[in-house]
């Protein structure tokens, strides 16, 4: 086994792949405007969940479907640069893409709206 393999594992690759992962959000806050409003719906709510949410089930799901509005919305993101890095002219397939990708972030907004007003109703 190569050097260069051996050093790729174990708490090293943990390290490296945080720091990617650090990046991709940098990246993201840095770039998509959407990712920074939805990252600053979630630095409200998250905290309301506490206060809305009557029992850790009703927190957890509140929590959770905020924080899956940026991981959608990451995805989302991803698939736009990598679509606009293969080519800028109009094509069929990567317009469908990047809408595909959109209405991922509609359809997580939507379950998020759906959870809190539920949740306030009842």
């Amino acid at each position: 086994m190569s050097n260069e393999k051996q050093a790729n594992t174990g708490i090293s690759r943990i390290v490296k792949a945080a720091g990617f992962s650090l990046q991709g959000l940098k990246s993201a806050f840095q770039n998509e405007a959407a990712f920074r409003q939805e990252l600053m719906l979630c630095l409200v709510v998250i905290p309301l969940a506490f206060v809305v949410g009557e029992s850790a089930l009703e927190r957890i799901v509140l929590i959770g479907l905020s924080l899956l509005i940026l991981v959608v919305e990451l995805l989302n993101s991803a698939i736009e640069a990598l679509v606009d890095r293969v080519g800028t002219e109009h094509h069929e397939l990567s317009g469908r893409a990047k809408d595909m990708g959109s209405a991922a972030v509609l359809v997580s907004l939507a379950l998020w709206a759906y959870a809190w007003i539920e949740l306030i109703i009842n």
